[in-house]
């Protein structure tokens, strides 16, 4: 690293190196609408926005509670096919109107702008890649992705080095951003050209949350009703004492209730709460 130059997350000051980060401290807004209502608002905004009527779809909160399946069951239900993976195709080949596309992870800029150049008809689904909400060229490539315009023109003026993919284009796509973010951590232009729906969960809605998904017969299918019961009542009992407050949770317990015989209370708990 060359000289004068500090490591990445600090400064320097006259005595001392300092962070120059704040923690972020997450508080959850009261709503007048149940968890589970806002729940379906997300089903709603995602079929708006996969029948065409709405550019961009922004869902927050905290992650392992059904976020993702949501988003994708409702892109489904109205005859959208995943083409996520996309080893058989060649690079720049671009995706169907009837189609979206999940990207997980990280991207880079220039790497977004290929994504949204090859999904400029389709619907592109940013699950957990939040380096595209927080790096200020890609907001911008976004901004231009989202606009309000007849016509959302999107381009790179630097050098691409990629020959198959233009300067400039026009983008007639969908955008949806699933994130654990809290909306305040959010760009507000991004947020204000999208629906958004934050799903901020108290320990006591989670486990509403937990109990409403317990009734839907597709949920854990292959273990009887009574044993996902008696794990989501120990997961209640020991709510504000539990690790991570999750749908992972929830599957951890019920397996072992399914297969430790009269000792699973104890494990569990130590399982899930140390």
């Amino acid at each position: 690293m060359p000289r004068g130059i500090p490591k990445a997350g600090f400064r320097k000051t006259k005595n001392r190196v300092a962070k120059t980060f704040e923690p972020v401290i997450t508080e959850v807004k009261p709503s007048r609408f149940t968890i589970n209502e806002r729940f379906g608002f997300v089903s709603d905004m995602v079929t708006m926005l996969a029948k065409g009527d709405q550019a961009s779809v922004v869902i927050t909160g905290p992650g392992g509670l059904g976020k993702t399946f949501n988003v994708l069951n409702a892109l489904q239900s109205q005859g959208l096919r995943d083409v996520s993976l996309l080893e058989a195709m060649e690079v720049g080949a671009v995706i169907s109107k009837k189609s979206f596309r999940v990207i997980k992870g990280y991207s880079t800029p220039k790497g977004l702008y290929r994504t949204l150049y090859e999904n400029r008809d389709g619907i592109v689904v940013f699950d957990d890649c939040d380096s595209v909400l927080k790096d200020p060229v890609s907001l911008n490539l976004l901004k231009g992705a989202l606009d309000s315009y007849a016509k959302r023109i999107i381009s790179w003026r630097a050098d691409l080095r990629d020959d198959d993919l233009p300067t400039t284009f026009e983008f007639r796509g969908r955008v949806v951003f699933i994130s654990n973010l809290s909306s305040t951590q959010l760009d507000q232009a991004i947020l204000t050209r999208s629906m958004v729906v934050d799903l901020s969960m108290t320990s006591q809605q989670k486990v509403e949350r937990m109990y409403w998904l317990l009734e839907q017969s597709d949920f854990m299918p292959d273990f009887d009703k009574s044993i996902k019961k008696d794990a989501m009542t120990l997961i209640d009992s020991l709510k504000e004492s539990v690790k991570e407050l999750s749908l992972r949770t929830l599957i951890q317990v019920t397996k072992i209730r399914n297969s430790s015989g009269t000792n699973w209370k104890n494990l569990a708990e130590y399982t899930i709460c140390g």
